[in-house]
């Protein structure tokens, strides 16, 4: 008889004990998910709104280039930033750059035609990232080089990869004009 009102008894301390132990676990889990100011987004500087992409420059003889990555940088802040694109004047901070050189390599040939199998690119540029309000560089990179390739037995032209390589370049700039940790 002992042992059963025991149980009893354990039974009723155990039940008065549940909801307290129905809620841990729920703040656990609100505590982890607001975590210590930890965020998802982006860390680019919150005091910059607009951004002026100036058209960068080339010293390639492929003129077209210049214009390709300007468009791709565009586009990539307006994909991946808080900023806006604006005209110079209104502008709080100004992007600006140069194409420097492309190199083209070729990885190995086919042994029948004697024609390249892979050709892989390198995109070398500088470029800059200031605060048009106080003069400040947030960001300067005299010499930002881009890797790429293409496969012209499968069909890929100079054109293809110079697209997937600047593509790649105007994400990497723009990653690049994130805030330090």
């Amino acid at each position: 008889m002992r042992c059963r009102e025991q149980a009893a008894g354990n039974r009723e301390h155990v039940a008065s004990r549940r909801p307290f132990g129905s809620i841990l676990p729920v703040a656990l889990v609100g505590s982890l998910v607001g975590g210590c100011g930890y965020s998802t987004q982006r860390p680019f500087p919150s005091d910059i709104q607009t951004v002026y992409v100036e058209m960068f420059q080339s010293k390639e003889f492929r003129r077209e280039l210049e214009f390709r990555l300007t468009e791709a940088v565009v586009k990539r802040i307006e994909m991946d930033t808080p900023y806006r694109i604006a005209p110079r004047q209104k502008a709080d901070a100004i992007l600006s750059g140069e194409i420097l050189e492309v190199k083209n390599r070729t990885f190995g040939d086919d042994f029948k035609t004697d024609q390249p199998r892979e050709i892989g690119s390198t995109i070398a540029i500088r470029f800059r990232f200031q605060d048009m309000r106080s003069g400040d560089t947030l960001v300067e990179r005299p010499r930002f080089v881009y890797q790429t390739s293409y496969i012209p037995p499968v069909g890929e032209t100079f054109t293809e990869g110079m697209t997937r390589g600047l593509d790649g370049l105007a994400e990497a700039i723009v990653e690049s004009m994130e805030s330090d940790w």
